[in-house]
């Protein structure tokens, strides 16, 4: 299977050049995750990057197959790039306000994964329910 190579990235002066350097650690958390299983995450919020830079990062990155959005104290978005075990993640307030931007470089986003917790209070729900009828 082949895949549109990686747009040209030019540096404008007033930008920090972080997207070429950014998208070979990506590649590199890749090699990682597939060789032994590290997940690795990406701080967007936390790296220096000029106005424009993230849209060519995620321009770069394109978009995938897979996209959720989940609710619970306000919505996060997670979509998987066109690159398969990256993944893009935002997540906003009960206003709407972003509250964390990641790369995340995994099989799936750790928030995606039903907790332990979670499932169990499942299967007591799902007994109960049986149960009854």
């Amino acid at each position: 299977m082949t895949h549109p190579s990686l747009p040209a990235i030019e540096i404008a002066p007033w930008e920090t050049g972080n997207v070429q350097p950014l998208l070979h650690e990506i590649r590199h958390a890749l090699g990682k995750l597939l060789e032994n299983g590290k997940e690795t995450c990406i701080d967007l919020q936390a790296l220096p990057m000029a106005p424009g830079e993230e849209a060519r990062l995620i321009e770069a990155l394109g978009q995938g197959e897979i996209k959720v959005l989940m609710q619970a104290l306000g919505k996060s978005e997670f979509y998987e790039t066109r690159f398969p075990g990256v993944w893009f993640s935002t997540h906003f307030n009960s206003n709407d306000e972003v509250l964390g931007k990641y790369i995340e470089i995994t099989h799936i986003p750790g928030l995606l994964k039903s907790q332990r917790e979670d499932i169990a209070a499942g299967l007591q729900a799902l007994e109960d329910e049986l149960h009854e009828n």
